[in-house]
């Protein structure tokens, strides 16, 4: 797939998503909810499954046990509060409560979500004895930092800079995924040492693709530069 038919696809699933979330949004701005309030909760659903994904650690190391149903649950923990994500940007344009302010509190949340849980999976598998998986996904969080890094030091040169295929949106989907993945197969092969590393594969999978990304647009970048 070529990226315009990548972007086509992918803006045309967003667009659903909308559609579907859009009456609760109107329900939400109703209420009197702003913006940043969502973008704060999301944030704070985010913390709470990096909690839940340290627990998990501190119990695994002390009992043996790889504490696969909090795994799971950090995991739908993930995904839901990380809707919120979407969920800020719709109540701030269906109810007119754009601002530079709340653009920049919404990216700066978003950063801090991913360092609080991929911290917690990290801490989860350094405690749960496995130190490699740990460091790949150390190397997940470097590439989904430097990802938005360069977007931004990109616009701050004059460049829009949203080429590359593993952006948030899709770390957030293999992260719960790759959390869900782990739990549900552990909880049904409860011997199995498998399922720790499905959540392995899936850190090296962003890893490997958000550095890629990062790469990538700085090379967008320094061909747009020299257009210049």
């Amino acid at each position: 797939m070529d990226k315009s038919a990548y972007k086509k696809e992918r803006d045309g699933l967003q667009q659903g998503i909308y559609r579907i979330i859009n009456p609760f949004v109107r329900l939400l701005i109703r209420m009197g909810v702003t913006p940043n309030m969502v973008t704060t909760v999301g944030l704070l659903g985010n913390l709470a499954a990096a909690a839940i994904l340290a627990w998990a650690g501190i119990l695994a190391s002390h009992t043996g046990d790889p504490q696969y149903l909090l795994i799971t649950v950090a995991g739908a923990v993930i995904i839901v509060f990380s809707t919120f994500d979407m969920l800020d940007g719709q109540v701030a344009r269906l109810g007119h409560m754009e601002s530079r302010f709340g653009a920049l509190y919404d990216s700066v949340l978003d950063r801090y979500c991913e360092l609080f849980t991929l911290g917690g999976i990290s801490f989860y598998l350094i405690e749960s004895g496995y130190p490699i998986g740990a460091l790949v996904t150390f190397l997940a969080l470097v590439g989904s930092i430097m990802v938005s890094y360069v977007r931004a030091r990109a616009e701050g040169v004059g460049l829009e800079c949203k080429v590359g295929f593993m952006q948030r949106p899709e770390r957030v989907v293999v992260t719960a995924a790759g959390c869900l993945a782990c739990g549900i197969v552990g909880l049904c092969s409860p011997n199995s040492t498998v399922a720790v590393y499905i959540l392995i594969i899936a850190m090296a999978v962003i890893a490997v693709f958000a550095n890629i990304t990062a790469f990538a647009r700085v090379g967008v970048c320094r061909a747009g530069l020299k257009d210049k």
